[in-house]
């Protein structure tokens, strides 16, 4: 059995799922529009720059969580789902997902977005596992903290390999990673396997020079 690892965000879907849940939100007047909208904009072209100060961003990102009960949530969050993340589901990226099921490989998603945003997305697409950013909670509330490692950057091998831990049957030899963005280099250097999606700028120059295999999903 390989490791089949994916990015989610502009890789498996044609979004940026937490960049639309910070739109939804606006949408619904949880937030206030205006400088929510400004903020979440500049943030996301931070990330697309490769600048991002995570922490900054998820001291933004999960404040919402913390105002509202899990039942709301949940309820914008089927919602969220039919109305932003259903229409971006590619295809071709359900079908590369079935072939590495028919392979037999273990299917694992590993984001920069938190795991409330994601974790639905994630049992959409029928993978086995999800390793996000985790909103700390207490009982049924969130804090709008953070629980460990930020799976972003150098955070994804930190996670990944806390994960690997308590995998005994899986290893990243042969393992696939299929990422999008530049962000995600340092995990595609780990792996035998990278593969660049529909790639940003900065990473199809890396691809290139690195020999790695350019695919795009949306075609």
């Amino acid at each position: 059995m390989s490791l089949a690892i994916f990015d989610l965000d502009n890789t498996l879907i044609s979004c940026d799922s937490d960049h639309a849940w910070g739109e939804f939100l606006i949408e619904q007047g949880a937030v206030d529009g205006d400088a929510y909208r400004q903020a979440n904009d500049q943030y996301l072209r931070d990330y697309q720059a490769g600048q991002l100060d995570i922490l900054a961003y998820l001291a933004m990102a999960l404040e919402p969580l913390t105002r509202h009960s899990e039942e709301q949530l949940n309820a914008w969050h089927q919602q969220f789902m039919a109305c932003k993340i259903e229409p971006h589901v590619l295809p071709q990226a359900e079908e590369l997902l079935a072939w590495h099921r028919q392979r037999g490989d273990h299917l694992l998603i590993i984001t920069a977005t938190n795991r409330f945003i994601t974790g639905p997305i994630a049992r959409r697409l029928g993978v086995d596992d999800l390793i996000a950013i985790e909103p700390e909670r207490d009982g049924k509330r969130y804090t709008g903290r953070v629980a460990g490692v930020p799976s972003y950057r150098e955070g994804k091998v930190i996670r990944l390999e806390q994960w690997l831990e308590s995998q005994a049957a899986l290893t990243l030899d042969d393992a696939w990673f299929y990422s999008d963005s530049i962000n995600d280099r340092f995990l595609l250097e780990k792996v035998p396997n990278p593969v660049a999606v529909d790639p940003d700028d900065a990473l199809r120059r890396l691809a290139d020079e690195q020999g790695w295999r350019v695919i795009t999903l949306r075609d």
